[in-house]
């Protein structure tokens, strides 16, 4: 797109696109507050394509919530239950194999394994569901806990980072997910989830995890209470972590669902803002290989849309393996979608359907000569 077709105040940024120049913290709020969704959508779709082309991953995967019982107590959260209520759950190991074996059956070859912040469960429990998952399903990549698990752990179980995460790993852990990041910047994490890990904390423990040589993605809730400055701080915390790490494999913006939390009242995120959220999300995130449109959250419609707006990736097939998802759903939608299903989502929209592993290495392709996936050692940092 030529700068000179653009508002005049997308002008200087789509020159920095073209230079590939990294855009400022006031470059993103120029991006956000911008009235014209399309010209932001190009401009992304057009670094989108300058990384991955016309190519867009899926994996075959299988959600696995192992608990819904929480200390925390997250204004946006409709999964957590306290210990003693009736809809409590916390499956043992030998529940979660049985999950696990079933998906493994059908084909998935990642468990993404998160829970809620149990008050009693001991390290023995974590490290015993990855070293039985593992000697089950050796092939099967284990990316389990966010930085938010990792931190209660610490606390509820008296261990150091360094052993929390050396003893995961040792376990079988391959990779982490990114959730529990919500938003970085105060008073608004405060005002959302108070007693949760600060920003702070969150990406200090995502730093050393990636020291250790395990990959994770990250996360940011949008759509709720948030400022859009709580938004441009939020990716350009990530992006200067990624500056120092190169850890971060793929960034996925997950869109807030007010249905059932303290926050009912408002109205949650409009497509509109989904699709520059994730724009803009491609714009900074220079140094971020993927960017993912949810399409559990957003819905499969807008997230074929959204493969047009900066995101390469869909997530996987996912079926719930608990009721955290149910809580994510997008209204009138599905949690989960066989490969064909996925595929014609990706070919309706224009794009390439590779179906990849959790570290974004191809496995199947529809495209007879596929690029690979960019690398996390070798995408380009921008100065």
């Amino acid at each position: 797109m030529e700068a000179c077709s653009l508002p005049a105040e997308l002008g200087e940024i789509a020159e920095k696109v073209e230079n590939q120049e990294r855009l400022s913290f006031e470059d993103g709020m120029t991006l956000f507050r911008s009235d014209d969704l399309l010209a932001v959508g190009l401009l992304a779709n057009k670094v989108r394509e300058r990384i991955n082309g016309d190519l867009t991953y899926y994996n075959v995967n299988r959600h696995m919530n192992y608990t819904n019982v929480c200390i925390s107590d997250c204004a946006f959260c409709g999964f957590y239950r306290r210990v003693r209520h009736p809809e409590a759950y916390e499956w043992s190991v030998e529940e979660c194999v049985e999950i696990a074996r079933k998906a493994y059956l059908e084909g998935a070859r990642e468990l993404h394994i998160v829970g809620g912040l149990h008050p009693r469960l001991q390290f023995d429990y974590y490290s015993s569901l990855l070293s039985e998952l593992k000697r089950n399903f050796p092939d099967m990549h284990l990316k389990a806990f966010t930085m938010v698990e990792l931190d209660h752990l610490t606390r509820i179980c008296r261990l150091t980072d360094e052993q929390v995460i050396d003893g995961l790993i040792e376990a079988g852990l391959d990779s982490c997910p990114g959730g529990g990041a919500e938003i970085f910047r105060d008073p608004t994490r405060s005002q959302i989830c108070a007693h949760k890990t600060s920003g702070e904390r969150w990406l200090e423990l995502a730093e050393k995890v990636h020291r250790r040589g395990i990959h994770t993605n990250a996360t940011m809730l949008y759509g709720h209470i948030e400022s859009i400055e709580d938004r441009v701080d939020h990716l350009v915390r990530l992006r200067d972590l990624q500056d120092r790490t190169n850890g971060f494999m793929c960034f996925i913006p997950l869109a807030f669902h007010p249905k059932g939390t303290d926050l009912s009242h408002l109205p949650g995120p409009s497509g509109i803002d989904s699709l520059k959220t994730i724009a803009v999300s491609r714009l900074m995130l220079d140094n971020v290989p993927h960017i993912k449109a949810y399409w559990v959250m957003l819905g499969k419609q807008l997230a074929q849309v959204a493969l047009r707006f900066g995101a390469d990736d869909l997530d996987g097939t996912i079926n719930e393996g608990g009721s955290l998802m149910e809580s994510y759903l997008a209204e009138g939608n599905e949690n989960q979608l066989s490969k064909a299903g996925i595929e014609e989502m990706v070919r309706d929209a224009g794009r390439i359907p590779v179906e990849r592993d959790t570290l974004y290495n191809p496995m199947t392709t529809s495209a007879s000569s596929p690029q690979p996936s960019p690398s996390l050692s070798t995408l380009r940092v921008l100065d």
